[in-house]
């Protein structure tokens, strides 16, 4: 009988109920993290997995090339492309919460043109829309994100896309709804 589900359709494995590898992983994640958010619940039960996103997710908390606003934006955009509603609430807090303007935020998230002052999060957004929509990067945007943003930056954003897409993947299959919290931990 599958056990009762504690996050959308994901039932938590309790700490005392992980096999050691499975520890090892919750360890990693909280570790790189400081607690056990979102996918990285589910993460959990495949070790390894958690072991290798944990530190990437980390990356991109704190003291990488992107302001907040400018992260926001590219979370914003892939977030809401695969209409996930935990990670997509979430960054629209967040977004706001870093004084992106809630006109644009929810722009972004409801898939209608927008536009940015600052050179770096106009460049950001039409990257971030861009490959959201697995559509070729022109030459001319190409070259305004290297200026931008340089070759750190620019792989900064695709990179961080990257790993949102998996957040927002892992977190729309298990159909975990907008503000779920899961087990206490």
């Amino acid at each position: 009988m599958p056990e009762t589900p504690t996050f959308g359709r994901y039932a938590e494995i309790p700490f005392d109920q992980m096999t050691p590898e499975q520890k090892e992983g919750y360890r990693a994640v909280t570790e790189a993290r400081g607690r056990l958010p979102g996918p990285t619940k589910i993460w959990v039960h495949n070790p390894k997995l958690a072991k290798a996103a944990a530190p990437l997710g980390a990356h991109f908390r704190t003291g990488y090339s992107l302001s907040e606003r400018e992260r926001e934006i590219a979370v914003n955009v892939i977030c809401s492309k695969f209409h996930s509603a935990y990670p997509t609430n979430a960054h629209e807090r967040a977004g706001k919460a870093a004084w992106l303007p809630a006109d644009k935020v929810e722009a972004i998230l409801t898939g209608l043109p927008t536009s940015f002052s600052d050179t770096r999060e106009q460049v950001v957004y039409e990257m971030a829309i861009c490959l959201a929509n697995a559509r070729w990067v022109p030459k001319g945007l190409y070259d305004r994100a290297v200026e931008a943003l340089g070759h750190v930056g620019v792989t900064d954003v695709i990179c961080l896309m990257g790993y949102y897409a998996m957040v927002s993947m892992t977190l729309a299959f298990f159909d975990v709804p907008a503000g779920a919290e899961g087990m206490a931990r």
